[in-house]
């Protein structure tokens, strides 16, 4: 039997954003995750994080870094070490080869494929245009997450041009409407 997941960037989306963060001190969650995560598990989504941490390819940071903002990310949600079913991190910068770089749909079908995930029952929940295009290119639902990277008007234009985007102030606002998985 085929589940249904949530793939959810981390900045912007599920913290507050700080360009190139890599201190654990940073980590702010956003008002209403913890509680979008428990009604996300309460529907039987898996919950999967993927970002995109450019600054470890500039070398502005390590992975180590990364790994421990991301620890310090579970450790605020407060549900456990095991609150994602999988965490994917894109190191890659600007004219590396794009491994898992969102928008490369790679991370989503790996985790489709070992967890049988029904991708057209998923989302892609994302502040930025690659968290929507990544939804496009995996068949999943596209959410896009109001703030400094997307706007109403970029929604709408996706809209126009035939895509589904749905487009939220929050990723609580998001979940609070979601069927059961």
């Amino acid at each position: 039997m085929s589940r249904a997941a949530l793939f959810l960037d981390r900045d912007g989306t599920l913290i507050r954003h700080v360009p190139y963060l890599h201190k654990p001190e940073g980590v702010e969650l956003l008002p209403g995750t913890r509680a979008a995560f428990i009604r996300a598990r309460e529907l039987g989504y898996l919950i999967f994080m993927h970002t995109n941490q450019s600054g470890v390819g500039r070398g502005m940071f390590t992975l180590e870094d990364v790994d421990a903002c991301n620890r310090r990310v579970v450790e605020l949600l407060g549900l456990g070490e095991d609150v994602f079913a999988g965490i994917c991190v894109a190191p890659e910068g600007p004219g590396q080869p794009v491994l898992y770089r969102k928008p490369a749909p790679r991370f989503a079908l790996e985790m489709a494929a070992k967890h049988h995930l029904d991708l057209t029952r998923s989302w892609m929940v994302g502040d930025h245009a690659n968290d929507v295009a990544t939804a496009f290119a995996t068949g999943m639902g596209a959410v896009a997450v109001a703030g400094d990277y997307l706007t109403q008007a970029e929604a709408d234009a996706w809209r126009a041009a035939g895509h589904t985007v749905t487009f939220v102030p929050s990723l609580k606002a998001f979940v609070d409407t979601l069927p059961p998985a």
